[in-house]
């Protein structure tokens, strides 16, 4: 099996932002909730609150939507063109998608690309509190275990340093650029 990372990956830029920003688009006041994302920002940046403080706050949006699946469909029917050829040419149906990125967006553009495996992060489209662990650095490692016990991927493809732990795991991998693909030295960082 290859696992792929998602966003940057095999997707060109952050779903998370992209699915904000149509958001917004489509609802400004959404731009009421930004002032205290930008306040956890800072307080990450200056170690007072943690990733997942920070990931819940920003996904609080979600509190104020009242069809997030019709709107993660809306979203996809206009995005779906941002998943990269290379991936596209080289996809196969035991794939996996192995992300940060909440679940809830993900596994609608999983679904139209013929990925049943999907592993991401748990978000409630409800609260936008995290059902789960931030699927991030060692905890992808942690729950790709989990879902496929003593299983270890062909490749792992990934646009981010942040992932040697996936990289490692995997018996090749490669560091994804736009679509320049390259080998990864699993001994750089």
């Amino acid at each position: 099996m290859n696992v792929y990372d998602f966003d940057g990956t095999i997707y060109r830029g952050d779903s998370s932002i992209d699915f904000f920003v149509y958001c917004l688009m489509r609802r400004p006041r959404l731009v009421l909730g930004l002032p205290r994302f930008f306040v956890y920002c800072v307080l990450y940046k200056l170690g007072k609150a943690s990733k997942r403080e920070l990931k819940e706050v920003y996904f609080q949006f979600l509190t104020k939507l009242k069809d997030v699946d019709g709107i993660v469909h809306q979203f996809w029917d206009r995005n779906e063109g941002r998943i990269k050829n290379w991936y596209l040419q080289q996809k196969s149906e035991d794939d996996v998608v192995i992300t940060a990125s909440p679940e809830f967006l993900i596994s609608e553009i999983c679904t139209r690309l013929g990925i049943r495996s999907l592993i991401a992060t748990k978000v409630d489209v409800h609260s936008g509190k995290f059902l789960s662990e931030n699927c991030h650095d060692e905890e992808k490692v942690r729950r790709f275990q989990k879902t496929f016990p003593g299983g270890r991927p062909a490749a792992f493809y990934s646009d981010t340093y942040s992932d040697l732990p996936m990289a490692k795991l995997a018996e090749r991998a490669y560091l994804v650029s736009d679509n320049q693909i390259r080998e990864w030295d699993k001994n750089e960082a």
